[in-house]
């Protein structure tokens, strides 16, 4: 049995479970909440970096992060499956998971800010230079939404919890500007009912 050390609310994590879920490995994983503010909590010595996801193997190897992971239950599952075998196929795929996992970055960084600085200490040029990241990239996407394969790879997982992760922490403004991903997004979770069921908590 693998342990995912997780938290509800991480766009990181819900990559991972809905690449379990796409590729049929759902039952051999046991979620495991993990605190990453608490330093008592076994997560900093599985990850050094005390971050998630992490996942433990059966033999005690731990993974991380979400890119490794994925790959991982890629291969697990026999290969080729939400990593793509062909080049042209795998590298867009990973350039597209690249570009989605930089988005999710640049908007958990934001989080980060408004919770653990006072309004009055809060950097706008730090601000603004994450901000730019996440302007940027909806923008690039908006003009060339990706295509939705049959069974989704990596990128295509990655940028639907980068979206849903911005209807989570941020209302949803991103809809208003982009309404080709809107659309992108609808025929995802239209698709992959694992999108749904790991929706963050309200």
């Amino acid at each position: 049995m693998l342990t995912l050390r997780s938290s509800p609310s991480s766009p990181f994590v819900r990559k991972v479970r809905i690449a379990a879920s796409v590729l049929g490995l759902e039952p051999e994983i046991a979620l495991e909440p993990a605190d990453t503010m608490n330093a008592s909590d076994p997560v900093r010595r599985q990850n050094p970096l005390g971050k998630i996801p992490a996942l433990v193997l059966e033999d005690g190897t731990v993974l991380f992060d979400s890119r490794v992971i994925l790959d991982y239950l890629d291969h697990r599952a026999g290969g080729g499956r939400i990593v793509p075998s062909d080049a042209g196929a795998r590298f867009a795929a990973l350039r597209l998971q690249a570009l989605a996992d930089g988005l999710m970055d640049a908007s958990v960084l934001l989080v980060y800010e408004g919770r653990f600085r006072p309004a009055e200490r809060h950097e706008p040029k730090w601000l603004d230079h994450q901000s730019g990241k996440i302007a940027r990239a909806l923008a690039a996407l908006e003009a060339a939404p990706p295509a939705l394969s049959t069974t989704p790879d990596v990128g295509q997982i990655a940028l639907a919890c980068a979206l849903g992760y911005r209807d989570f922490r941020f209302e949803g403004t991103w809809r208003r500007e982009h309404p080709r991903l809107v659309a992108w997004l609808d025929r995802f979770a239209a698709r992959v009912p694992a999108f749904a069921a790991t929706a963050p908590p309200a």
